[in-house]
C-alpha cells in the first residue's frame, strides 16, 4: 500500500522563542496551537474500571519478571513518520537493537507508547506505514494511550476523517480479544492490542501505569467521568508498587512551541487530592523532544516529570531561550522554584528504557543517529537517573 500525505499542518519555525515572562505551564503561550475542539470518546471495549493485566499479554515474560525481581520496558511517543519516515525508522531500529540487550531484569518486555501513533488525523490508512511497517522487527507488544493527532479529525477546520474520533485507534489497540489481525496491519504479523478503553490502567508485577486520554485541544481536556476514574485508580493502586501516570499533553515543558499545560496540572492535582495518593512519576509526549524535570514537594519528596515526544515525527521542537541565551540545565523555572529542568535533548530522536524493581525506577534515555549519520551507530546513552520511589528521592 502507498499513501500520499497531504500538505502538513502549519508547523513552527525552527528557531527558539525567548522566555519573555512565560511559564513552563503555559499551554497557549507558544506560536504553535494545532489543537482542534474536544472529540467525544468512543465506547469502551472492556469493563470498568478499565484495567489490563500485563500477564494476559505476555504471561511467560511476567513470570520471568517475578523470578528476576524486576522488569524492563521501552517508552516514547510522537512516532508517526508521516512526512519523513527516516527518523521513525532510526528510532525503531534503536528499539530493536536495545530489545536484544539484557539488563539487571532481562530484556525489555514491552513498549509503552505515549500517543500520536499516526499523523495527522488518526486515519486508518496511516497505520500500516506509520505503525505496523516501522515496528515489523520489534519483538515486543506495544501498548498505547492516544495522542491529539490520533483523535483529531480536522485539518485547519476542514473535516478530514469522517468516522468517529479514535475509530482506527480502538480497532488496533482496544480489540475485544487477543489474536485479531486488523485490515490496517496488512501483511505485518502484529495483532491488535487488547486494551479495555482509550484510558486504562496497566497492572504489572512491579508498577501500576495509569494512562489518561487528554483529547485533542491544545493543553488537553479531560471530562469529569475520566477525572473521577483517575482519582479512583490512584486510590486503588497497590501501595507496594510505584504509580506511573502517562498522559499525552505534558504538565511541564520549556520548549519554544507548546509549553506545559495548566489544565493537565489541575487534573493531576485534583485526582491526587481526591484520592489521597500521589503519583511517583509522570510521563508525557506531545512536545517533540526530551525533557526531564524534578518537581520537589517539601512534604512529599521529589519525583520526575518526563517529556518523551522524540520518537520519530520529523519536526523536533527546540527549547526556549532566556534573555537571548540557550537554557543550560539544571535550570530552575523562574516562576516556580520547585520545578527544575535537569536535562533535555532537542536535536536528536530517541527513546527511554525503564528498569523497575521493588525499590527503584532507573530511567535511561537513548538517542539514535541522525539520518545523515552512519546507520550502524548504536543508540547512545544521553541521560540517566534513578528514582528511589519508596523514599521519593532521586539518585543521580
Amino acid at each position: 500500500m502507498t499513501t500520499t500525505p497531504r500538505a502538513p499542518k502549519p508547523a513552527p519555525h525552527r528557531f527558539a522563542a525567548d522566555w519573555a515572562g512565560r511559564h513552563c505551564l503555559d499551554s497557549q503561550a507558544g506560536p504553535y496551537n494545532a489543537g482542534s475542539g474536544f472529540e467525544p470518546l468512543p465506547p469502551p471495549t472492556g469493563k470498568q474500571p478499565f484495567r489490563l493485566d500485563l500477564a494476559k499479554i505476555i504471561p511467560d515474560a511476567v513470570a520471568a519478571m517475578k523470578k528476576s525481581g524486576g522488569m524492563c520496558l521501552h517508552v516514547v511517543g510522537d512516532t508517526g513518520g508521516v512526512l519523513d519516515p527516516r527518523p521513525q525508522e532510526l528510532v525503531a531500529a534503536g528499539l530493536v537493537a536495545d530489545s536484544a540487550i539484557a539488563g539487571p531484569y532481562g530484556k525489555p518486555a514491552f513498549f509503552y507508547h505515549l500517543g500520536d501513533v499516526v499523523y495527522f488525523d488518526g486515519q486508518a490508512d496511516r497505520y500500516y506505514p506509520q505503525f505496523y511497517l516501522p515496528y515489523d522487527y520489534y519483538p515486543n507488544p506495544i501498548i498505547a494511550i492516544p495522542g491529539n493527532h490520533d483523535g483529531d479529525r480536522y485539518d485547519n477546520g476542514r473535516l478530514v476523517e469522517t468516522v468517529p474520533s479514535l475509530a482506527a485507534f480502538v480497532r488496533n489497540f482496544c480489540a475485544a480479544g487477543p489474536g485479531i489481525h486488523t485490515p490496517e496491519a496488512m501483511d505485518a504479523p502484529r495483532t491488535a492490542m487488547i486494551q479495555p478503553n482509550v484510558y486504562f490502567t496497566l497492572k504489572t508485577p512491579f508498577a501500576t501505569f495509569i494512562g489518561l486520554y487528554t483529547n485533542v485541544p491544545e493543553g488537553g481536556e479531560v471530562k469529569p467521568d475520566q477525572r473521577d476514574w483517575f482519582a479512583g485508580e490512584l486510590r486503588a493502586a497497590p501501595a507496594d508498587k510505584p504509580v506511573i501516570v502517562a498522559m499525552h499533553h505534558p504538565i511541564h515543558s520549556l520548549d519554544a512551541y507548546h509549553s506545559g499545560s495548566r489544565t493537565m496540572a489541575a487534573v493531576l492535582a485534583e485526582a491526587e487530592a481526591a484520592s489521597g495518593r500521589q503519583a511517583h512519576m509522570v510521563l508525557a509526549g506531545h512536545v517533540h523532544n526530551y525533557q526531564r524535570f524534578t518537581v520537589t514537594d517539601a512534604a512529599r519528596g521529589a519525583r520526575p516529570f518526563i517529556v518523551a515526544g522524540f520518537g520519530g515525527y520529523h519536526n523536533l521542537h527546540r527549547m526556549m531561550r532566556i534573555g537571548g541565551q540557550d537554557i543550560v540545565p539544571p535550570f530552575t523555572a523562574p516562576n516556580d522554584p520547585n520545578v527544575v529542568l535537569e536535562n533535555f535533548v532537542d536535536d536528536r530522536f530517541g527513546f527511554l528504557r525503564l528498569d523497575i524493581d521493588t525499590e527503584t525506577i532507573s530511567i535511561n534515555t537513548y538517542t539514535v543517529p541522525r539520518p545523515q549519520e552512519p546507520y550502524r551507530n548504536p543508540p547512545r546513552l544521553r541521560d540517566t537517573v534513578t528514582l528511589d520511589w519508596k523514599n521519593r528521592r532521586l539518585i543521580a
